[in-house]
C-alpha cells in the first residue's frame, strides 16, 4: 500500500484518512495545531502518526486537504520540503454562493498549486467531486482525477483503489478546471434537482 501524508485537519482529511487506514496505507496527519493533529491520528488508529507542520512529509503522496485560499500559500511555505512528492489537490475553487469559480479563465486551482510547488513535485487533482460526508459513509464511489505525470497518476489511482473507490482518469492537469467546475454543479444539484447533499456523481461503464 501507499505512504500518505495529509496536510489539513478538516472533514475531508478525516474522511479520506479513515478510508486510507482501513485500506492498509501508512498515514501521517499534519496540521498547524499539533495537538489536534495528534488527536486525529489517535482517533484514526491503524498506526497513524502526527507529523510536524512545515517539515518534509513522511509520505510519498501528500494530500493537500485545505481550503483553496490556504493551499497555494502552504505549498509555497513548504517549498523544497515537497520536492519529489506526489501532491493530491482536493480543493474546490467555487465562490461564496457556489455559482462560479474564483479562478481566472485558462487556469485552475490545481495548476496554480503546481506553479507554487517544486519542479520535481507532481500535482494530481482528485476527490474534489465527492462530498466529505458521503465519502465518510464508506460507499463505493467514483473519484475523477487529472494530472500530467503518468507515474504520479498511477500512484494516485492505486491509492484511490485502496480506499474501495473507483479511479477515473479524465486527462491532463488542464482538465482540473473542469473538475473544479463540478463543484458548483453538485451544489446546484443538491439544492435544487436532488434536494439533498447525500449524492455523488458516477459513470455507468459497460461490461
Amino acid at each position: 500500500m501507499s505512504s500518505i501524508s495529509f496536510i489539513g485537519l478538516g472533514a475531508m482529511a478525516r474522511a479520506i484518512a479513515t478510508r486510507a487506514v482501513a485500506g492498509g496505507n501508512s498515514v501521517e496527519i499534519i496540521g498547524r495545531d499539533a495537538a489536534k493533529a495528534k488527536d486525529l491520528a489517535a482517533a484514526l488508529g491503524g498506526g497513524a502518526t502526527a507529523g510536524t507542520f512545515g517539515t518534509v512529509p513522511a509520505g510519498d503522496v501528500v494530500v493537500l486537504a485545505l481550503p483553496y485560499a490556504s493551499a497555494v500559500p502552504v505549498v509555497a511555505q513548504y517549498g523544497d520540503a515537497l520536492a519529489g512528492k506526489v501532491i493530491i489537490d482536493i480543493t474546490n475553487t467555487f465562490n461564496a454562493d457556489a455559482t462560479g469559480l474564483v479562478i481566472p479563465d485558462g487556469t485552475s486551482g490545481a495548476q496554480e498549486i503546481a506553479k507554487a510547488a517544486p519542479a520535481s513535485a507532481q500535482v494530481v487533482k482528485a476527490f474534489n467531486t465527492v462530498f466529505g460526508h458521503v465519502l465518510a459513509q464508506g460507499r463505493p464511489l467514483d473519484v475523477f482525477f487529472a494530472g500530467d505525470d503518468a507515474r504520479a497518476k498511477s500512484s494516485v489511482s492505486a491509492f484511490i483503489e485502496s480506499l474501495g473507490l473507483r479511479p477515473l482518469n479524465v486527462g491532463g492537469l488542464e482538465m482540473a478546471r473542469w473538475l473544479e467546475g463540478v463543484g458548483p454543479l453538485l451544489m446546484g444539484l443538491a439544492r435544487h434537482g436532488a434536494g439533498s447533499f447525500d449524492i455523488a456523481l458516477s459513470v455507468d461503464l459497460p461490461d
